[in-house]
């Protein structure tokens, strides 16, 4: 009985296990089919989805602006151009606020929510000094419908945030989805207006695509492997003068923040940042103290024009004035001024209202390197003009050199000579005669018809139409018609109006010989000045004298190059230097002996004659330090006009540096401290 009940408990059992087992199986058999089933689907019906939105989430780099090196005046100390840190507030779109399929998004009103609570923000702390923003204007800002930017770019809603805005927005971070308070920089200049056109001024990158240089940029931008060389639409770059010739050097590199990037090109997080680089600093040629004086001295001379009758009368159209200090052994700039000047701090933002472009447009181009028009260019000259008798150094150097005459030939000026078939006269300035003279006797007289009798006669009786070619040639090697070689933008090679073949070649050869046939620049009288100076060698004109980087360390130090070179007999230089010695009242007093040549260039201008003040100079006379050219449009003579500009230039030049090498700055210095002992 034990026995058959225990048999029976056992057969149970096994089939209860029997049947448990088949249950296990057959749940076993069903999850694994499921997951057979799911993973089927993943991999054949989503998978190709799945497969594009890993592919989609990627991470893509946001340009954080880099910090721009600073411009140095030649001390290394004094800025001249330089960034200061500013707040700006960002706006990153985590949600899609643009339209869908032509139709407002369903967040459109939750944009409309935040840039409504931004614009009451701002309204609160605003000062007399801010910039006002509407909501409208936020929202553009906000760009919901990213045509200027990608969905994964912050939004650049305000700069120069005030420093409640910033507390306030930095306390209430939460309450605005997206903000981000990002420190950038904006440019200043010395308020002291020190070579303006010649520092230059910065745009944004979006304003500045007229230039080849950032047509070139915004092309490289769509292939840019390196972020840190990425330009933002919102960038400020250099426009003008150094700040665009040293773009590269002056910018550093972006920053960058790497951004994990949706399906729907929206963020999601922040994986790395890399900091902007800062950009190398620009130590100039330019001595501030020299070239305030320079700037100062022309303001003062045209006053004087204006009020000081020369020769009888008043000058009262001489408005602008043009100079240009150059080294003679290094071809280093002391002083270039382009007057009047302007405030480059109006470009703070990079763009300028039309009543300030009004303010500044015939002064803000740089007229020692370009020819611009005055404010009425029918009745005014421009800032390039005649050269005058300041080229007949280098007339007398052709006929020396074409053997037309030698350093020992004396000549008749009987005040007036003939050429042509009409025998056309032409004769010195208020018909003086001068009598016998030599080579050097004309220089300093400024003797038109010995130039004109011993130079563009004989180049024309010696080449016929092919002597315009020889006096081209003659000039370019003098850097009159050619680039000088400065770094600077856009520099403007002359006009050579004796190619102009509406007149004959002997016509022109005649009127160039005395400085009516040629335009050239401030600049390029400074480079050829140089050149008489220093006998020959054509030195390249450098702004710059070294690049350092942000700890101050040297990463390159110019060096003086000579471009080009020419051979002439000793004997020849010494008799033009010999002839530079025409009497100037400006320069009574000084106390070295100098080497200058006065100008006054006729030109017709609105229906009349105008007369323009041109000097050069170059001292000390033997061991010449600093080469000066000075133009002043509608002047009248250069000795009146002109030259007191370039004493001003010289004295200033010889208190900060010694014209014999000795500062004559310190030497006050001892004088001042052994009266006070």
């Amino acid at each position: 009985m034990n026995n058959h009940s225990k048999e029976k408990d056992e057969l149970t059992d096994k089939r209860r296990f029997s049947y448990r087992m088949n249950v296990f199986f057959f749940a076993s058999f069903v999850i694994f089919s499921v997951i057979i089933v799911r993973l089927a689907f993943l991999q054949f019906v989503e998978g190709p989805e799945l497969s594009q939105e890993e592919a989609s989430n990627i991470t893509k780099d946001v340009p954080l602006a880099p910090v721009r090196g600073t411009i140095y005046d030649s001390t290394g100390e004094v800025k001249l151009a330089y960034s200061k840190p500013i707040q700006s507030l960002y706006l990153t779109l985590y949600k899609n606020y643009g339209d869908v399929n032509g139709q407002p998004s369903p967040n459109f009103p939750e944009a409309q929510d935040i840039a409504t609570r931004l614009h009451d923000v701002f309204e609160q702390y605003k000062t007399k000094e801010s910039e006002s923003l509407t909501v409208d204007q936020i929202i553009e800002a906000m760009d919901l419908n990213s045509r200027k930017a990608n969905g994964f770019m912050p939004r650049l809603i305000k700069s120069d945030l005030s420093e409640e805005e910033v507390a306030y927005f930095l306390q209430h971070k939460d309450e605005f989805t997206g903000i981000q308070i990002v420190e950038e920089s904006v440019r200043y200049y010395d308020p002291d207006t020190v070579a303006v056109q010649t520092i230059g001024y910065l745009k944004k990158f979006k304003s500045s695509k007229t230039l080849d240089k950032y047509q070139e940029v915004d092309e490289a931008n769509k292939t840019q492997t390196d972020p840190g060389l990425v330009y933002t639409e919102n960038e400020f770059v250099g426009f003008d003068g150094l700040e665009l010739q040293y773009q590269d050097i002056l910018r550093g590199k972006s920053g960058y923040n790497s951004v994990d990037v949706d399906l729907r090109n929206l963020p999601e997080g922040v994986a790395g940042s890399t900091p902007p680089e800062k950009g190398y600093d620009l130590i100039t040629s330019i001595n501030k103290n020299v070239q305030v004086k320079t700037e100062q001295a022309i303001l003062d001379q045209l006053s004087w024009l204006h009020t000081h009758p020369v020769s009888g009368k008043l000058h009262p159209n001489a408005k602008t004035g043009f100079a240009v200090a150059m080294e003679v052994d290094t071809g280093k700039i002391v002083s270039i001024a382009s007057m009047p000047d302007y405030d480059t701090n109006i470009w703070r933002t990079g763009s300028i209202t039309n009543d300030q472009y009004d303010d500044i447009k015939y002064v803000y181009q740089n007229g020692t390197i370009r020819s611009f028009p005055p404010d009425d260019s029918k009745k005014r000259a421009e800032s390039v003009v005649l050269l005058g008798s300041t080229i007949k150094p280098l007339s007398v150097l052709i006929g020396l050199k074409e053997g037309f005459f030698t350093t020992n030939t004396v000549y008749s000026d009987r005040g007036s000579t003939t050429f042509g078939g009409d025998n056309r006269r032409v004769q010195n300035s208020s018909g003086h005669v001068y009598g016998l003279m030599r080579p050097h006797d004309a220089i300093r007289h400024s003797s038109n018809v010995f130039m004109i009798d011993e130079i563009g006669k004989k180049l024309y009786s010696q080449y016929g139409a092919k002597g315009i070619d020889k006096w081209d040639e003659y000039m370019k090697q003098f850097g009159l018609g050619v680039s000088t070689g400065i770094d600077l933008p856009n520099e403007w090679l002359g006009y050579r109006e004796y190619t102009n073949e509406l007149e004959s070649s002997l016509t022109r050869l005649v009127y160039a010989s005395f400085g009516q046939q040629g335009k050239y620049t401030a600049m390029q009288l400074a480079q050829y000045t140089t050149m008489l100076a220093n006998k020959g060698k054509r030195m390249q004109p450098q702004l710059v004298s070294e690049i350092r980087d942000s700890e101050g360390n040297v990463v390159e130090k110019m060096k003086p190059k000579v471009l080009s070179t020419v051979d002439f007999n000793d004997a020849y230089w010494n008799e033009v230097q010999r002839g530079m010695a025409t009497e100037v009242t400006a320069f009574s007093g000084f106390p070295y002996d100098f080497a200058r040549k006065t100008g006054t260039s006729t030109q017709v201008v609105g229906g009349k004659l105008v007369d323009n003040g041109v000097f050069i100079a170059y001292a000390p006379r033997n061991n010449p330090k600093l080469a000066v050219a000075v133009v002043i449009p509608e002047g009248g003579f250069g000795s009146n006009s002109a030259a007191p500009v370039a004493r001003a230039i010289f004295d200033a030049y010889d208190e900060e540096f010694g014209l014999d090498g000795v500062p004559k700055k310190d030497k006050t210095e001892e004088t001042d401290e052994t009266a006070t002992q």
